[in-house]
């Protein structure tokens, strides 16, 4: 059974997004503006089977309690620089406390590896935020949501270089931060 809060999380992020973020490269010291246009869909019981099988995760026998959804995005930054992607994801809790959520977060595609991949989320029931850290080759991001209401969302985003194993992040490369509200469609 999937907790109501985190059900009702992913229900409000279904349907188009309007980002503005602000990018801070400290590796060159560099600030970036950038627009991002996200649209996102609920995954049919086939679609979710594929995230899994990717992932070579073992499947759950019920996928409906299972939140996702299809992310499709677009962003122009302020250079011009244009990047559009197009990814499935998943999240199966596998640990609940009362102050949050936790479980693995799978991708069909990672953000910038390009393939399958499992990473870690937690989802603070209080904040109504969730946190998703990432294990990449050279890199740990560290991204949140928090939901302030069904049409505003806060986003923040650390990368660090990724440290030997068993050492503490310290290294930042990439700070990034986002105000993102939700397109109302106005039929009629």
């Amino acid at each position: 059974m999937t907790h109501p809060q985190f059900k009702q999380f992913f229900d409000h992020c279904i349907g188009q997004w309007i980002t503005e973020r602000t990018y801070h490269y400290l590796t060159h010291q560099d600030v970036e503006r950038s627009r991002t246009e996200f649209f996102i869909n609920p995954l049919t019981p086939e679609i979710k089977t594929k995230v899994f099988n990717d992932n070579e995760y073992p499947l759950v026998p019920d996928l409906d309690p299972i939140p996702g959804f299809n992310l499709g995005f677009y962003t122009i930054s302020d250079k011009g620089e244009e990047v559009s992607q197009n990814l499935n994801l998943l999240f199966v809790v596998n640990g609940e406390t009362q102050d949050y959520l936790e479980g693995d977060y799978l991708r069909d595609k990672s953000y910038s590896e390009g393939k399958p991949i499992i990473s870690h989320f937690r989802f603070d029931l209080a904040k109504n935020e969730l946190l998703m850290t990432t294990k990449y080759t050279k890199v740990i991001s560290v991204d949140s949501i928090r939901m302030i209401n069904p049409s505003l969302r806060i986003r923040n985003i650390v990368n660090y270089q990724r440290p030997e194993e068993g050492e503490a992040l310290t290294v930042v490369n990439l700070v990034g931060f986002g105000v993102e509200e939700k397109v109302v469609v106005v039929s009629g």
